[in-house]
């Protein structure tokens, strides 16, 4: 099946073009290729960055395969055979790859796994070879990945080593080398490793063994802990191994943490991660808004496990999920301008934020610069995320304009969601026998039914985009009196570009109006406007007493903006979740 088109504001209001200049760059600044040129033997100098720089290339190569796919050029021919010749002659022979202890610890390969990081960089080493294979790029990538991979398996599958990385990530970037070579080993590995979760086999860190998710065997967890992009990483790598092996303990302790975190671990924006410390879940109902770590790559690791539960089970709520987390979580990663990023996404800005950079604006680069190329990756293969086919049916899960092309059956689609509900598909190439159009209705189900299609046939939906109000669940503390505001897939925030957001208290019954806007920073939006009170406390200044919590409020018409273009304007304060008058 083959998709074109643009989602929205991630293919039409980012500007993609800047963004994949701005990562080579940014590879060579931060020492990534200079590292390997280095175990190439073609430079010296000493090691740059983290231990795990080479990941960033790989995301970045991985980037580069998608967006080939997608729109073939030159200059991404050019790269991917570079950099695939470089990581060649890096690889040592017996095919291990990482430049961080090829370097600094060659006599400590595989021996500190609990941070070494070694087996996460092969993960995307390999999913970046997959990409390249199916986008007809640079074939000599693959030989590098194949090569390293059977220097793993002959390690930790039939030199009977244990260990396993403290960073989940390998289990899934070798079951997609399995699907794209068929080499079974690999499928074998990814089972193993995945076994081996909860035997306590990653030596004690400082951060228990939930950071890791080392405390339970994965058919015993009940609810996600720890590192929430190793856990989610991890749980796209369990629903691989179900698929392909039939273990189906594996695809229900897979749905039944899905299930819990859903309920009681999820921000409104589809974010995932409540602590700063340990970049992780926090117990059930732990959802602070201002303190949210709710990093960008989770939210991309989180997109990636509800794919892959979709594809298993076709059921309607990880699509769902999906465009929740794609509209709010994920687009706000990025600047309106595609040039800067964020790290974490948090769900309120105090006025007086001093203490952490990271809840500060978006930047151009991280030095852990693990969200960025992630990021591209991303965007650069959203078009996957699309649509499916299954015997004569053509699922659409995601709106958003262009064509889709399933063999016998073809079809356009023109749509301005999520700014309007409205989604027209025509029918461009149809057999002769009866094919079903099953169109997602968020939060209700597919609909349609098999039917002999005529060219030019077209098949109207309309979504509805009346703006809501939401509230959150009673045991949520942190958000006990507060409501939030909804308009189709997209959250919005209120900005103190409009208004003082410190003291700004919503009227439960005001009117919710939509209005279209372009905005200086932003471009075009949807705002929405509603009554609201101004509130002033009238013992501000006052020593503490329980009688001096009086205040005066004054009526107010507040605006809110998609969260997803919060930020672009002047970084001030702002507010998800707003208490109600």
């Amino acid at each position: 099946m083959r998709i074109t088109g643009g989602l929205w504001g991630l293919r039409q209001e980012i500007n993609r073009q800047a963004t994949i200049p701005l990562g080579l760059e940014q590879m060579e600044r931060s020492g990534v290729l200079s590292n390997l040129r280095i175990a190439a033997g073609e430079e010296s100098g000493d090691f740059q960055g983290y231990r795990f720089q080479d990941s960033d290339l790989y995301k970045q190569l991985e980037a580069v395969a998608w967006e080939h796919a997608r729109q073939p050029g030159e200059p991404y021919e050019t790269f991917a055979a570079r950099a695939a010749a470089l990581l060649a002659r890096a690889q040592r022979p017996d095919g291990y790859l990482n430049s961080h202890y090829q370097l600094v610890k060659p006599d400590r390969i595989y021996a500190e796994l609990e941070w070494s990081h070694e087996m996460y960089c092969a993960g995307h080493l390999f999913q970046a070879a997959v990409a390249a294979a199916r986008a007809g790029l640079a074939p000599q990538l693959v030989e590098v990945a194949r090569k390293f991979a059977d220097q793993m398996v002959g390690v930790f599958l039939d030199g009977g080593n244990d260990g396993i990385d403290g960073h989940a990530e390998v289990e899934t970037a070798l079951v997609e080398l399995y699907r794209l070579t068929g080499e079974r080993p690999y499928l074998e590995l990814a089972a193993k490793l995945i076994d081996n979760r909860g035997k306590g086999l990653i030596p004690e860190t400082g951060l228990g063994p939930l950071y890791a998710q080392d405390h339970l065997p994965v058919r015993e967890a009940d609810t996600a802990v720890g590192h929430a992009v190793r856990q989610l990483y991890l749980e796209a790598g369990i629903v691989d191994v179900a698929l392909e092996t039939g273990d189906e303990s594996l695809m229900e302790c897979s749905v039944r943490r899905w299930e819990d975190m859903v309920a009681t671990k999820t921000a409104i924006t589809g974010g995932l991660g409540s602590r700063h410390d340990g970049e992780a879940f926090g117990e059930r109902y732990e959802l602070p808004p201002d303190r949210a770590y709710n990093e960008s790559c989770a939210a991309i690791a989180s997109i990636h496990w509800n794919w892959r539960l979709l594809l298993a089970t076709g059921d309607v709520r990880y699509a769902d999920l999906i465009e929740r987390t794609l509209y709010n979580a994920f687009a706000a990663s990025t600047s309106a301008d595609g040039e800067r990023f964020f790290y974490v996404n948090p769900l309120q800005r105090r006025a007086d934020l001093v203490e952490d950079a990271y809840l500060g604006r978006r930047r151009g680069w991280f030095a852990c610069a693990c969200c960025p190329p992630n990021i591209m990756r991303l965007l650069s293969s959203l078009g996957h995320y699309v649509a499916t086919t299954r015997e004569n049916a053509l699922y659409v899960h995601q709106y958003m304009p262009g064509t889709i092309d399933a063999g016998e059956f073809a079809v356009s689609v023109e749509t301005d969601y999520p700014w309007d509900g409205r989604v027209v598909i025509t029918v461009t190439r149809a057999p002769a026998t009866p094919w079903s159009l099953m169109l997602r209705v968020p939060g209700e189900g597919y609909t349609g039914h098999p039917r002999t299609w005529q060219v030019g046939e077209q098949v109207e939906l309309e979504l509805d985009m009346t703006p809501r109000l939401v509230y959150p669940h009673h045991r949520i503390d942190a958000l006990r009196g507060c409501a939030a505001i909804e308009r189709g897939p997209l959250v919005y925030c209120f900005e103190q570009a409009d208004q003082d957001v410190e003291d700004l208290a919503l009227v439960e019954d005001a009117q919710l109006r939509t209005v279209p806007a372009e905005l200086p920073g932003i471009g075009r939006t949807v705002l929405i406007e509603t009554g609201a009170l101004r509130v002033a406390e009238a013992s501000r200044g006052l020593p503490y007493s329980p009688h001096h919590h009086l205040a005066t409020s004054t009526g107010t018409t507040a605006t809110a903006v998609p969260y997803f273009q919060w930020d672009n304007r002047d970084g001030g304060a702002m507010r998800v979740w707003v208490p109600l008058a």
